[in-house]
């Protein structure tokens, strides 16, 4: 754990030393990921069974694991909605192949994989201490990254039932989608989206609920994700931060693993701190330095030449 406090440090040192004036919500969107993931050694990923109120609970359909969904069957039924991705965002879909972040985005694609060499690694959860730190961002254009990978199937949840941004990012339906699978309203059919790039496919928040931490804790959200698992090579799945709420903790215990984006010169240390032990359950596989000065550090490298130049890091 002591490279994770390390980089933790980093962003506070970062936050402490900034002397630039805050920029307008339009200009922190349009930046993107300046640094890459810090690895942590593997820790326990068991997490005590949730709780979920009689009077709260949804109607649970029996659903066998020895039944998984399969990509093709997945594929041929789920709705192909048009899509218009923010370029400024997502890093991929804009027409300069080298814009800013793209190759951070590209690192940390490799970087999982040499994981995945040593441990399974197939669900990822990508979280952080408080809002508007990048996470995002982050869940989107990792999906992106790693579905460039030739033959590679993936999947990107929504699992913010609270404030969902996913769908923004990609300019896709927000409805219907998790939320309404959770509650029993729709299948994994009905709520599930692809992409025009071949084995890509996402699942927005879904329709507004008002108990949200019970939908997730539900036995249908593993019972979800034990379905499509065998259908693709990642599922990427963005979550809301960990400090207001729990569900983080929770689905921290349904995953392979856990991405935690810190902003830099923004985020206090003590929060991202907290928001570790709130996690300590789950297996934290790293740090995402969002916002960092490309000139300083391991990620000097990229500055000063075709990679791109630095900015801000996108909220959320």
């Amino acid at each position: 754990m002591s490279r994770i406090h390390e980089a933790l440090k980093r962003a506070e040192q970062e936050r402490a030393a900034s002397q630039i004036a805050p920029k307008n919500d339009r200009q922190a969107e349009n930046a993107v990921v300046s640094s890459v993931i810090e690895a942590a050694p593997p820790v326990s990923n068991s997490l005590p069974k949730a709780v979920v109120p009689h009077a709260a609970a949804v109607q649970i359909e029996t659903e066998s694991v020895l039944n998984p969904i399969h990509f093709e069957e997945l594929w041929g039924k789920c709705s192909q909605r048009k899509w218009r991705p923010d370029p400024n965002l997502v890093v991929f879909e804009n027409e300069n192949p080298f814009f800013t972040g793209a190759e951070q985005f590209r690192t940390l694609r490799s970087r999982l994989y040499r994981m995945r060499e040593s441990q399974p690694l197939q669900t990822i959860l990508i979280s952080s201490a408080i809002p508007a730190e990048g996470k995002t961002l982050v869940s989107t254009n990792l999906a992106y990254a790693l579905v460039r990978q030739r033959g590679c199937r993936v999947l990107l949840v929504d699992a913010d039932l609270r404030s969902p941004r996913v769908h923004t990012l990609l300019g896709a339906p927000s409805a219907p989608g998790l939320a309404d699978y959770l509650q029993n309203t729709a299948t994994e059919f009905e709520v599930t989206q692809r992409a025009k790039e071949e084995g890509f496919c996402f699942i927005p928040a879904g329709n507004h609920v008002t108990h949200p931490s019970e939908l997730i804790s539900s036995d249908r959200m593993k019972q979800f994700l034990d379905r499509v698992r065998p259908a693709f090579d990642w599922i990427v799945i963005d979550s809301p931060p960990a400090l207001p709420v729990a569900d983080a903790s929770v689905l921290g215990g349904l995953v392979d693993g856990v991405l935690f984006v810190v902003r830099a010169s923004s985020t206090p240390s003590e929060a991202s701190q907290k928001a570790c032990k709130e996690l300590r359950d789950a297996h934290i596989l790293g740090v995402v330095l969002n916002n960092a000065e490309e000139s300083t550090g391991y990620n000097s490298y990229y500055s000063g030449s075709t990679y791109g130049n630095s900015s801000d890091g996108a909220k959320k």
